[in-house]
């Protein structure tokens, strides 16, 4: 999580898709744990992972899910 502030974290939730073709769905934290997860559609992990170090962090994991949606 770093040093982002909820605020930060809320801009990047509604940031529009970016350069790698990464949006973000939805992002879930916890401050005191330092913890930070993000529900993401992506074209592929390496784009999650460009993502995120754009913003200064890194990935400890990406997994690829589908939806049933």
């Amino acid at each position: 999580m770093g040093n982002m502030t909820e605020e930060q974290i809320k801009q990047a939730q509604n940031a529009p898709m970016d350069e790698f073709g990464v949006t973000i769905k939805d992002m879930l934290y916890n401050k005191e744990a330092n913890v930070l997860c993000c529900i993401s559609d992506a074209p592929n992990k390496v784009a999650v992972g460009k993502h995120h170090l754009k913003f200064g962090l890194k990935c400890d994991w990406i997994e690829e899910v589908k939806t049933t949606a």
